[in-house]
C-alpha cells in the first residue's frame, strides 16, 4: 500500500521534507502564484470537506478546478492523481447543504463525468461516498448505471473514512469491495484502523501527525526547535508516517469478516 503524508505545508513539495509521498489539499496549494518542480510524487485533494462546511456547495467550478490541475502537471510535476469534486457524506454536511445522501451520490459521479469530459488526459479519479455501509454499495451501484465499472479505475477514491467511530463495518465494506476488484484509495483512514485494512487498500493518506502535535503536550520530534509543538515539523511527520507503515506491515488482520452488509 502507498501511503501519502497528508500536509497543509505546500512547500514540502519541491524542498525535499519528506521520504514519503504527499497529499495536499488545493484549497492550500492554489493560493501559490510560484510553483516549483516536486521532489516527490503526490496526489491531491480537491477541498471538497471545506468547500461544502464553508458554503453549503462548491464555489470552485469544474473548469476553475481543471485549470488548476493542468497549471499543477506543468509547473510542479509528479501528480499521481487528483481527487474529484465530490460531495462528502457526514451527517454535518448534509445538514450543511440540504441534500441527501443519494443526492450527493448522484452530484459526485455527474462531477466526475464533467470533470473527465472536460481534460480526459488529467488523472482525476472517481470517488465512492456514504455514511453507513450499504450506502458506499449502492454508489458502486450508481456508477454502473451510467456505464462506469470501478474496477477499470486504476484507483477510486473512499470517503468519509476518517469520520466513522467503529472500523468494523469499514472493515467488512473494503473486504467486500476488494473481493469485487476495485483498487481503493482510503481518505484519511485512522492510523490504528489501518492494520485493518491496509493491506486491503491501493493507497492511502492522512495528516493525523499534525492533529496529534497540535493537542499533545511537548515535543514530538526529540530535536529541539522554536516551536512549541511538531504540527509543522518534517521530522515529526516522518517518523510518524514511517511508525504507520510499520503498523501496516505487521498486519494482524489478514482473515476476512463474515460479509452481512446487506
Amino acid at each position: 500500500m502507498k501511503f501519502y503524508l497528508g500536509t497543509h505545508i505546500v512547500n514540502w513539495l519541491w524542498t525535499d521534507k519528506t521520504s514519503h509521498p504527499i497529499f495536499i489539499s488545493n484549497r492550500q496549494l492554489r493560493k501559490y502564484k510560484t510553483l516549483k518542480p516536486a521532489q516527490t510524487t503526490w496526489s491531491l485533494d480537491s477541498g471538497g470537506f471545506t468547500e461544502l462546511n464553508m458554503y453549503g456547495k462548491w464555489e470552485t467550478t469544474p473548469t476553475s478546478y481543471i485549470a488548476d490541475i493542468h497549471r499543477y502537471t506543468q509547473e510542479i510535476g509528479q501528480l499521481d492523481w487528483a481527487a474529484p469534486q465530490d460531495w462528502m457524506c457526514e451527517p454535518q454536511v448534509l445538514k450543511k447543504t440540504g441534500k441527501t445522501i443519494q443526492e450527493h451520490q448522484k452530484l459526485t459521479v455527474e462531477n466526475w463525468i464533467t470533470l473527465k469530459n472536460l481534460a480526459p488526459d488529467l488523472p482525476i479519479i472517481p470517488a465512492l461516498q456514504g455514511w453507513e455501509p450499504n450506502d458506499y454499495l449502492r454508489h458502486r451501484d450508481l456508477y454502473a448505471t451510467y456505464g462506469i465499472d470501478l474496477t477499470q479505475q486504476p484507483t477510486v477514491g473512499m470517503g468519509t473514512f476518517c469520520r466513522r467511530a467503529s472500523l468494523r463495518p469499514v472493515h467488512k465494506l473494503v473486504w467486500e469491495l476488494h473481493n469485487d476488484g476495485i483498487k481503493m484509495h482510503g481518505f484519511g483512514v485512522k492510523s490504528d484502523g489501518l492494520p485493518q485494512i491496509g493491506h486491503l487498500l491501493k493507497s492511502s493518506d492522512s495528516l493525523a501527525w499534525s492533529y496529534t502535535a497540535r493537542f499533545g503536550t511537548g515535543l514530538r520530534c526529540g530535536t529541539t526547535h522554536k516551536a512549541k509543538n511538531c504540527a509543522n515539523c518534517h521530522i515529526w511527520a516522518n517518523q510518524w508516517a514511517n511508525k504507520t507503515i510499520r503498523k501496516i506491515a505487521t498486519n494482524p488482520y489478514e482473515h476476512q469478516p463474515e460479509l452481512d452488509l446487506r
